[in-house]
């Protein structure tokens, strides 16, 4: 089983400057919130690209099972909130 700490930590080490939310009822499937300038001038599928990237291994080994990704920009963010 994977914490929601260790789900963000991922996210925050393969895109540096992101905001991370993580949240699991059962440590499998998972819903992420993830802020950053990195996803300027990206649409939306290369942005959940770039955070599937950052969790591929535990992925790959079932540790997640399910994602559920909210991405957003800094500027859509700020018009969301």
């Amino acid at each position: 089983m994977i914490s929601p700490d260790q789900v963000e930590a991922m996210i925050k080490a393969g895109v540096p400057d992101a905001q991370v939310t993580a949240v699991s009822p059962d440590g499998e499937h998972f819903e992420v919130t993830v802020i950053s300038p990195a996803f300027a001038g990206k649409r939306r599928v290369q942005q959940h690209q770039l955070v599937y990237g950052a969790v591929q291994q535990a992925m790959a080994s079932e540790a997640i099972h399910a994602l559920s990704l909210n991405t957003y920009t800094p500027e859509e963010w700020a018009t969301k909130n």
